[in-house]
């Protein structure tokens, strides 16, 4: 190989099976080699490839970006490079082989040998050992295995909001029953067109992921059809992004028809956009009048079938809207004013309407916990009734499709006479979590409608700040647990709702006092 490679100008590799015959011979330019397709992983997330590349290097260098590239991505056994001398005879040899765990600061092993006649190896023990030690230390048990193991991914341009998408994205996987072994936060000026990291930290991910046995990567940020493909081919893993997993919660919680629905119908749109992939074995062999042409491919008839479950989506969406409608309706009748309480995910709204009504709505310290809207009556103590309606927690950057889908949810809102704004005074991304709300709100056209501030959580604050945030956002402070402001909350909420008799009359002034407006 050394010989014919001087005499070519050009490197020469193999690629060797574990028994030691030659799979493939590839000849490259004088800088590196171009592996081919070597097909699907064996099997297991702990199995090397079962090829080992051994090739020629025209210079007396160690291995090169592109040889541990390749070990990396394709998961080779090992990767050794003959240096080529003036000669043709071999002389340095370099190799390199994966690691296991976190035994090493780097994913891989770099050995040097002077000759090689100084390779002294039993290599199928080395690799079957490698192999077992990748297993036992991602082993896991049944259970714990099906929910699922993933590595989360952000890129941003400044590290502090990297920060904050990370935990709120490890909330989301944490509420999705996925378990979290690893995060990676990228600060780049912007996401890589192809693979959002860029090639050479995605090929650190791929050896990352092995080590630790992940099965799926997570990405804080939408991806593009083409992004999302792209990584899927060089990890071989299962890709998700932020709404994938956001839609994947939604079908886990939604309970009731209407839920069930409206998360599938956003599943579908999601989805539709994503239909690219066309197989020419599976386009029918005739079609069409007299047989002519290939006929519907395979894409096209997964395609129009979603395209026809959407609309079939839609309009019982629209049916749940007009029921929602008339109950709506028979409440107008009976003059008995509305408040929903909205909010950012996981911030105290099940559990404020829990306490207000003597409930028993499912409260989790999960993120959308609650997806079906649910309404209570409320005694006011002057015997005043209201219908209080917990709705679907709000999130930064909600899907458009997501809203669009729970329109008929959402509805609930434009009919309300007050919206209780529930916010969790702990969270250090407090003003960020109202203005996500709030944007929602007006994206909804719901910022007319009267609204109380409620920090809720009071109970849990470790210092006195809370008076000033009181003041700084125009609201109150209660612990929806322990029922500390109530008393505050419901006289506020009173005044709004029956200054000057407004409820009588059927509707609620477009005014409300200076100290309730958001």
């Amino acid at each position: 190989m050394c010989e014919l490679s001087r005499e070519l100008g050009r490197q020469l590799g193999v690629l060797l099976n574990r028994r030691g015959y030659v799979e493939w011979v590839i000849v490259g330019s004088a800088q590196r080699l171009y592996l081919p397709d070597v097909g699907r992983l064996r099997g297991g997330r702990t199995h090397f490839r079962g090829l080992r590349l051994v090739h020629t290097h025209l210079k007396d260098e160690a291995l090169s970006r592109d040889d541990l590239a390749d070990l990396a991505l394709l998961r080779l056994d090992y990767v050794a490079a003959l240096c080529a001398r003036e000669d043709g005879l071999p002389g340095r040899v370099c190799g390199a082989h994966l690691l296991p765990g976190d035994s090493s600061p780097k994913p891989w092993r770099l050995e040097d040998f002077k000759d090689i006649y100084a390779v002294e190896m039993d290599f199928l023990k080395m690799v079957t050992a490698l192999e077992d030690e990748f297993s036992r230390k991602v082993s896991l048990p049944k259970t714990e295995a099906e929910k699922g193991r993933a590595v989360l991914v952000t890129v941003s341009p400044h590290a502090a909001d990297g920060e904050d998408t990370l935990t709120e994205l490890a909330e989301l996987t944490h509420t999705a029953g996925v378990e979290i072994l690893g995060t990676v936060l990228q600060v780049r000026p912007k996401p890589d067109p192809r693979y959002v990291v860029g090639k050479g930290r995605l090929e650190e991910l791929v050896v990352e992921t092995m080590q630790k046995g992940a099965d799926m990567i997570i990405f804080g940020r939408d991806l593009t059809p083409a992004q999302a493909r792209a990584i899927a081919d060089i990890t071989e893993l299962k890709v998700l992004d932020r709404t994938q997993l956001i839609l994947d919660i939604f079908a886990q919680r939604a309970h009731s028809r209407d839920g069930k629905l409206q998360v599938e119908l956003a599943q579908l749109r999601y989805r539709m956009p994503r239909l690219t992939r066309e197989d020419g074995g599976l386009s029918r062999l005739t079609g069409g009048i007299g047989g002519q042409g290939p006929g519907e491919t395979k894409l096209e008839i997964n395609r129009r079938r979603a395209r026809d479950r959407v609309a079939r989506l839609e309009k019982d969406v629209e049916k749940l809207s007009k029921q929602r409608a008339i109950k709506r309706g028979r409440r107008s009748r009976n003059r008995l004013p509305i408040v929903s309480i909205v909010g950012y995910t996981n911030a105290g709204k099940s559990t404020l309407l829990n306490q207000l009504t003597h409930s028993k709505v499912f409260v989790g310290n999960k993120l959308f916990a609650t997806l079906d809207p649910t309404s209570r009556r409320l005694r006011f103590p002057r015997d005043r009734e209201v219908i209080v309606t917990d709705t679907v927690g709000f999130l930064r950057d909600l899907p458009d499709d997501l809203v669009a889908a729970f329109r008929a949810t959402l509805e609930e809102l434009t009919h309300a006479n007050l919206l209780l704004h529930v916010v969790d005074v702990n969270d250090r991304r407090l003003d960020d979590q109202m203005e996500a709300v709030n944007r929602i709100l007006e994206q909804l056209d719901l910022l007319r409608v009267p609204r109380l501030v409620l920090l809720n959580k009071c109970d849990l604050l470790k210092d006195d700040r809370g008076p000033a945030l009181a003041r700084r956002t125009n609201g109150i402070l209660i612990s929806a647990r322990d029922k500390t402001g109530f008393t505050d909350m419901l006289t506020a909420a009173e005044e709004i709702l029956w200054r000057e008799g407004a409820a009588e009359k059927g509707y609620i002034l477009d005014e409300v006092p200076n100290r309730h407006k958001p």
